[in-house]
């Protein structure tokens, strides 16, 4: 799709877009596979989003949005009193998520279809937060730069991030497991422009002209028959399968998708193990 101007106003401040470029798209099946993620990031991310400072009747841009998981948990904080925009490139993911706004009943939620690393805000939000959006980008530094502009002065940004260090692990060591996440996780870290983005934050916020971000990480972890993360590895790896010839040879018996989700449960349950998701990184700071 060409790049494009759009503007867009509403009734607390303005977002404009300068010009934006699709490359990819979500498919309804990455949609879904992007809310079953966003249940397993849900505590995570609201730790962040309080402890940036977010209550009731304040403003934010969620950028980056996808389906408009974060927005709905930034919505939940502000209440009606307050307002979120999200903005995205993909034209699937808003109309996706305007759906599940209006399925909702909720009026303080909006949406951009842009291209958030260059839609550029007026300085009247009182928080701007991005979720897996600075592994994505060539110069993480310059988004952060881009996001300021939608914040007031004293104002937040922040941003939640994944580093998968050391891989996946699961505890007993559960082969399967193992095999199919390195693999996951190699095809992911080919397929991002900064997969550690998340480990430098003070590094990108110091390039993007701010103070130290406050930072903490978490490791989600689960185990048992209904852990999430079964469904999350088989569904991530069939989206990462034209990228797995890059990191060499699988298994044949590793990208058996259609059974994969039900073989690791398999075998992590046979071992009463534990399994996790990756170093989940979140920092923000004032401006």
């Amino acid at each position: 799709m060409a790049s494009r101007a759009v503007a867009c106003a509403h009734q607390r401040g303005e977002v404009t877009v300068v010009g934006t470029t699709y490359i990819l798209s979500h498919s309804q099946q990455e949609l879904r596979r992007l809310r079953l993620q966003a249940d397993i990031l849900k505590p995570i991310t609201t730790r962040l989003l309080r402890e940036a400072g977010l209550a009731q009747g304040m403003r934010v841009v969620d950028l980056g949005c996808g389906p408009g998981d974060v927005s709905l948990l930034a919505a939940e904080i502000v209440g009606p009193t307050g307002l979120v925009t999200g903005i995205d490139r993909s034209p699937s993911a808003i109309d996706t998520a305007r759906m599940r706004v209006k399925a909702a009943g909720l009026a303080n939620i909006n949406f951009v279809e842009a291209d958030a690393a260059v839609a550029t805000g007026t300085g009247t939000v009182d928080l701007a937060v991005g979720r897996y959006v600075l592994l994505r980008q060539s110069d993480p530094a310059a988004f952060i730069r881009a996001a300021t502009t939608h914040v007031r002065r004293g104002g937040a940004v922040a941003f939640h991030e994944v580093v998968a260090v050391g891989g996946l692990w699961s505890f007993p060591t559960v082969p399967l497991w193992q095999q199919v996440t390195d693999l996951l996780v190699e095809a992911l870290r080919s397929a991002q422009q900064h997969p550690e983005a998340g480990a430098h934050m003070i590094k990108h916020f110091h390039d993007a002209g701010l103070p130290q971000p406050s930072l903490f990480s978490e490791i989600p972890v689960s185990g048992g028959p209904h852990s999430p993360l079964y469904a999350w590895v088989a569904e991530t790896l069939r989206m990462v399968l034209p990228h797995v010839e890059r990191v060499g040879p699988a298994d044949p018996g590793e990208t058996d998708i259609d059974s994969l989700e039900d073989r690791l449960r398999q075998a992590v349950t046979a071992v009463r193990g534990q399994v996790c998701f990756g170093y989940q990184y979140c920092g923000w700071t004032r401006i």
